[in-house]
């Protein structure tokens, strides 16, 4: 019997999870081998590597790839980010980058890139500047260098992005990202004035059947995923707040589509309703303000500010953190400044 979980498509954690529970005819065989039979695309090092990182359990307890399996054993494994069919060629590309060792480069990813190729972006993306970095750093090139993804933040969010260079790395850090140890803090720009000055939003996140570009959130558990996402405001402008999120879970959209379900989308999210002047007064004076901090800022208020991780090779706990990009801080000192002085003059 085999239940699979299978994370990339509806998830900004890049990991797969399988589940097995071991027929009650099965001859002893070693794990890595029964795992490489019944999992497609994986090689015997991607097992192996995922039993060293401690990503393998056999009835709830970590196993070594050496194990051989028993009649009616129930399996766990949690796969890093498989590899794509997709080719992907080193483009030179700025990129920002926070830090860089043997294992890990964290970037500040600018707003506007896609993380990796897919469908209608096979070029021009996150994935393809880092594979020229790392292929052409000077004075230590390697030519069959690669980035491996543990996880990724929407085209038009900005801010601290992970990526693994080895697939070591790679397993111990998707380990991380699917017990929800990783600490995430994203800062957003809502509309509205929000109630309280903490709470937390859950909803079970998954496609909307009407539209399959966003998301929608979903009563029942088979047709969305568990979702939480807690909450601070961090200043209020009267028609739009500034908020930080910490996320407990990392599904696709998941801050926009929070927000948006409970009546404060993102300012300037076009896909969840944000793009438009929600709230405010009718005045022409205010609708050109808000339409010039829109030129400002062509996309959703978001920006993922800060990581906080397990080193995947020293096991020291690492912390990253970043500036909010000028278009999101040059859009909050308008708001500062129109809130202080409503009237419309210095805005």
């Amino acid at each position: 019997m085999i239940e699979r979980q299978e994370i990339a498509e509806e998830s900004n954690e890049l990991f797969e999870h399988f589940r097995f529970i071991v027929d009650k005819r099965q001859a002893p065989v070693r794990i890595d081998k029964y795992l490489m039979s019944r999992i497609e695309n994986a090689s015997r090092n991607r097992i192996q590597n995922a039993a060293r990182a401690g990503n393998i359990f056999v009835n709830t307890k970590e196993i070594k790839s050496n194990y051989k399996v028993r009649p009616l054993d129930v399996i766990s494994i949690v796969l890093a980010y498989p590899p794509r069919d997709t080719e992907i060629y080193p483009e030179n590309i700025p990129i920002s980058i926070v830090f860089e060792d043997e294992d890990i480069l964290v970037i500040n990813k600018a707003a506007g890139m896609v993380v990796h190729p897919g469908h209608g972006n096979f070029t021009g993306t996150l994935q393809n500047a880092v594979l020229f970095h790392l292929q052409n750093k000077p004075g230590n090139p390697d030519p069959e260098a690669k980035p491996y993804l543990v996880h990724r933040i929407d085209k038009n969010t900005s801010g601290i992005l992970l990526i693994a260079k080895n697939e070591l790395a790679q397993s111990k850090l998707a380990k991380q990202f699917f017990n929800h140890t990783i600490n995430r803090t994203y800062v957003a720009l809502v509309w509205g004035n929000l109630n309280e000055d903490k709470g937390t939003i859950t909803g079970n996140i998954g496609r909307d059947i009407r539209n399959r570009i966003v998301m929608t959130i979903y009563e029942d558990e088979e047709k969305g995923r568990h979702a939480v996402t807690h909450y601070e405001v961090l200043e209020r402008f009267g028609y739009v707040t500034l908020v930080a999120c910490q996320l407990e879970t990392g599904r696709t959209h998941q801050i926009r589509v929070h927000f948006k379900h409970i009546g404060h989308p993102l300012f300037n999210d076009e896909n969840y309703g944000g793009n438009t002047i929600l709230k405010g007064t009718v005045f022409s004076k205010y609708k050109q303000f808000v339409e010039n901090c829109f030129s400002l800022l062509p996309r959703q208020a978001l920006h993922a500010k800060s990581l906080g991780f397990i080193h995947p090779s020293t096991g020291k706990n690492v912390f990253f953190d970043s500036k909010l990009p000028d278009d999101m801080s040059s859009v909050i000192e308008k708001w500062r400044n129109y809130h202080s002085n409503p009237s419309g003059e210095n805005v």
